[in-house]
């Protein structure tokens, strides 16, 4: 994961777009292209692997951007917020089951 962060950073980097990269524009840019992979599913459950695929892509780019602009460690972030989803979705009531945490 580290050596993937640093590609993606030194990508960033050498085409000095940091400066553009505040948390508010990373914000929109992920909104904007989690938005473009979704359009892929607006009419139908059928779709183009390899563009969904690019899509997925650039919102993790624009995560792991966001993640660096933050100073915020990915790994750590994310099993945090796995503790928490642990105690709001427990086992014995949300196996199998699809309702929010609020609704058991």
């Amino acid at each position: 994961m580290r050596e993937l962060q640093y590609e993606i950073i030194k990508f960033q980097e050498e085409r000095d777009w940091k400066k553009f990269h505040t948390p508010e524009n990373l914000a929109k840019s992920i909104s904007i292209e989690a938005a473009e992979l979704l359009e892929h599913f607006q009419w139908g459950k059928e779709y183009d692997e390899s563009e969904v695929a690019d899509e997925l892509a650039d919102v993790l780019i624009y995560c792991m951007y966001m993640a660096d602009s933050l100073n915020l460690d990915i790994k750590e972030i994310i099993r945090n917020k796995m503790k928490k989803n642990a105690i709001k979705y427990p086992i014995s009531k949300s196996k199998g089951n699809a309702k929010k945490y609020t609704e058991f």
